[in-house]
């Protein structure tokens, strides 16, 4: 899982390496890393969403927060571009992660 720190492809891994001092297996484990820390925070994203939906539920408040909808897509668009990503890229992975966690929601109640 990365650090606080903000790691960009052009900056040493945890390993103080850069990305072109690496051969091929090494920047394949790389990615393989990089591939499971991306599960785990999918997974703790939809623990948390999980656990927003419980209290929505017990709360009788609506699945869908189309306000608080606005501020993650926001906040994905900044994120992208302060990691030089492309924003609809970023955004377009975040729609899907708010819409699944909305059919889980709607589907727990």
């Amino acid at each position: 899982m990365t650090n606080d720190s903000e790691t960009t492809a052009d900056e040493p891994n945890d390993e103080g390496r850069m990305p072109e001092e690496m051969d091929l297996e090494e920047l394949r484990e790389e990615i393989q890393e990089i591939d499971q820390d991306l599960v785990e925070l999918i997974a703790r994203r939809t623990y948390v969403a999980d656990t927003i939906a419980k209290v929505k539920a017990a709360e009788d408040l609506p699945t869908t927060d189309e306000t608080q909808e606005a501020r993650v897509m926001e906040r994905a668009g900044e994120n992208a571009d302060r990691f030089n990503v492309d924003a609809n890229l970023v955004k377009a992975i975040f729609r899907l992660l708010i819409e699944l966690n909305k059919v889980e929601q709607r589907e727990s109640r």
